[in-house]
């Protein structure tokens, strides 16, 4: 009777055991699999029909913002816009619903078909006078509005003309500067070391001056020819700019058309002559 009572004991212990036994896991953790890497599309540069095509924005040059007697002469009278004119002008472009871009944005939209505003333009001076500083940019400041600043480095710090300090303020407020060669010496007669003269060492001073790359180029009095082409390409910059002349077929955004805004113009003038000068179709 004692082993039959022990055995019954021994046996209900080994099913407790059983009972109380961890379950083993039978199944594995699944293995995620790495997920596939994302290869950014490559951006394609459009060819010079498809730039050619495209609806151009209008490009506003100015020089001298200042004062003149109406006996001055023509050729003052071109390049020289009264600072009451200027403020008209650019309340009249605000009014208008116009908004400024950068030569970065204009960059995008014609290589790459990047978006823009609905009424874009680019305000743009020449030759580093002071007066675009002290009266041309504190003006758009009050519309929001930023220019490009095309640089003669042989002008920088002299009486009259813009100090490195102005033109880094200028960077600094969301400005654009660019190369405007060495001393204005039209590209057309440029033979041997010219070209690091007046494209490579004005780059790259203006560069240490306000710490950003500078990418866009001037040409003197607007003149070019296909020859400079490879120079300023060579030096580094992606668009260089003439006045209202016929574009290169081959590289377009070598030669980006600007007008000069006159002294004698009225500011229904300026309006018209954006009209008239930049009213290309898609």
């Amino acid at each position: 009777m004692k082993n039959l009572l022990y055995s019954i004991f021994f046996g209900l212990f080994l099913v407790q055991g059983c009972q109380t036994e961890p379950r083993k896991k039978t199944s594995k953790t699944p293995v995620v699999p790495a997920s596939e890497k994302i290869v950014p599309l490559k951006k394609v540069l459009a060819d010079a029909p498809t730039i050619l095509s495209k609806k151009e924005v209008p490009i506003l040059c100015y020089h001298n913002i200042k004062d003149f007697s109406s006996s001055a002469s023509g050729n003052i009278k071109t390049y020289t816009v009264k600072p009451v004119a200027f403020a008209e002008q650019m309340k009249a472009l605000a009014n208008a619903g116009y908004q400024t871009i950068l030569p970065e944005q204009l960059y995008d939209y014609l290589a790459y078909n990047g978006p823009l505003p609905a009424k874009p333009i680019m305000i743009t001076f020449d030759d580093t006078r002071e007066e675009q500083f002290t009266i041309a940019a504190a003006e758009m400041k009050k519309y929001g509005f930023k220019g490009v600043f095309f640089i003669m480095t042989v002008s920088i710090n002299r009486p009259g003309y813009m100090s490195k300090e102005q033109i880094k303020n200028l960077s600094d407020s969301g400005n654009s500067i660019a190369a405007h060669t060495w001393d204005h010496h039209m590209v057309t007669k440029y033979t041997g070391d010219d070209w690091n003269t007046q494209l490579v060492k004005p780059k790259a001073k203006l560069e240490d001056i306000i710490g950003k790359s500078v990418t866009d180029f001037a040409y003197p009095f607007g003149l070019w020819n296909t020859a400079a082409i490879p120079e300023i390409k060579k030096s580094g910059y992606k668009m260089a700019y003439i006045l209202s002349t016929k574009r290169d077929p081959i590289d377009p955004l070598y030669t980006i058309r600007r007008i000069i805004v006159s002294g004698i113009w009225s500011t229904e003038g300026m309006v018209n002559s954006i009209n008239s000068s930049f009213n290309k179709t898609e």
